[in-house]
């Protein structure tokens, strides 16, 4: 068992405000137009800075097809899916380029930058070591992409007055970030106790992000929450039970949707008292974990196969076509013929085209918290 695991740790890049009693009153004439978007995070964001910062990114699973297979080049980019990330879709809705990623030096940055690395924490690597949980992908934590984009912006702006100029037209996406402190726990076989008490830990260094971009200049944030993990194929394939009681109506684990949702509830209740110290900030709450739950209830309509809502495209074996030692990209294991009809890809990221349901989802419910016409 113990070789299993570890396996399947080094094998995962795992990834993995409400809206206010004042909400009716925000005025919807002026639309939010951005110059630039700074994106912190892990691989639901990532762009491809983890194929460059690791000495193998070579030969990555993400940097070889069927990775990427419906980009415009069909070439791989680093992306953990087959096609475009919600970033991209993001990016796309606001008119700006796509994100490139921090770690290539060739690449403009003029609209902005990705920091996100698959695989990365919120917490840095000691302090999950100290709570004996192994953080297997990359060092590139929460606290270090800080460090990288204080380091661009001595690159684009000379004093502090400069600097917030510039960045009061940006938007700023802080995270998805914490899955994968959760999911390294969870299969390192923590208890569900031990999970929770990391929770407020998490929650704080997403806060301390936050303030410390703001204190940088920034002006618009978006933090969003944790994804409705139960959901997962490699959830539901590593915790599967005959219970079927422990399933509810998207055939989802109860118990592991009700942890992303106790994240959830209290990273809302800091971003709520982050609103209050920050009133001349629009931070806004991108609810991940009810974007994804809308589209697996609305799958049918969406065009996706009912039949084959809770299975992986690239992968093998199981109900949910995923197994840990027949990874997406590894020989002998393919993608379905159409990763259009199929919400999960590898088991553990989304295909591009429920990444773009969920964005649209998404953009029409952060309109409603903006004080601006968001998108």
């Amino acid at each position: 068992m113990a070789s299993y695991i570890s396996y399947l740790i080094v094998l995962l890049l795992l990834i993995m405000s409400p809206t206010g009693h004042n909400a009716h009153r925000l005025p919807p004439h002026r639309p939010c137009t951005f110059n630039a978007i700074y994106q912190l995070g892990d691989s639901i964001s990532d762009t491809g800075n983890l194929v460059r910062e690791s000495p193998l990114g070579a030969y990555l699973p993400f940097n070889r097809l069927p990775y990427g297979e419906s980009m415009l080049l069909r070439n791989p980019t680093g992306r953990c899916s087959n096609g475009l990330l919600m970033i991209d879709f993001l990016a796309k809705a606001l008119g700006l380029p796509l994100l490139n990623p921090y770690l290539n030096k060739e690449a403009s940055f003029r609209h902005g930058v990705n920091f996100a690395v698959a695989g990365s924490t919120a917490l840095n690597a000691s302090f999950l070591a100290e709570n004996k949980i192994y953080s297997p992908v990359t060092n590139s934590s929460l606290p270090v992409q800080l460090d990288w984009f204080s380091n661009h912006l001595k690159s684009i702006c000379f004093s502090k007055f400069e600097c917030e100029l510039i960045l009061k037209k940006a938007l700023f996406m802080v995270g998805e970030v914490g899955g994968n402190d959760y999911n390294y726990a969870f299969f390192q076989r923590k208890s569900m106790d031990e999970l929770k008490t990391l929770v407020p830990y998490v929650v704080q260094s997403i806060k301390n992000a936050s303030e410390r971009v703001i204190d940088l200049g920034a002006r618009h944030l978006v933090v969003p929450g944790n994804f409705p993990i139960g959901c997962l194929p490699i959830y539901l394939t590593a915790f599967k039970t005959n219970d079927s009681s422990a399933y509810d109506d998207n055939k989802c684990l109860k118990g592991l949707n009700e942890f992303a949702l106790f994240h959830n509830n209290q990273l809302q209740s800091m971003l709520a008292q982050l609103r209050r110290e920050h009133p001349n900030v629009v931070i806004l709450y991108a609810d991940y974990y009810n974007a994804l739950q809308w589209v697996l209830s609305h799958a049918s309509s969406l065009g996706f196969e009912e039949e084959s809502v809770m299975k992986a495209c690239c992968g093998t074996g199981g109900d949910y076509n995923f197994d840990v030692t027949k990874m997406c990209a590894t020989e002998g294991v393919g993608a379905c013929p159409n990763p259009d009809l199929r919400v999960s890809w590898d088991g553990i990221h989304l295909t591009q085209k429920a990444y773009q349901y969920m964005t649209e989802w998404l953009v029409r419910h952060l309109r409603l918290q903006s004080r601006c016409r968001f998108i």
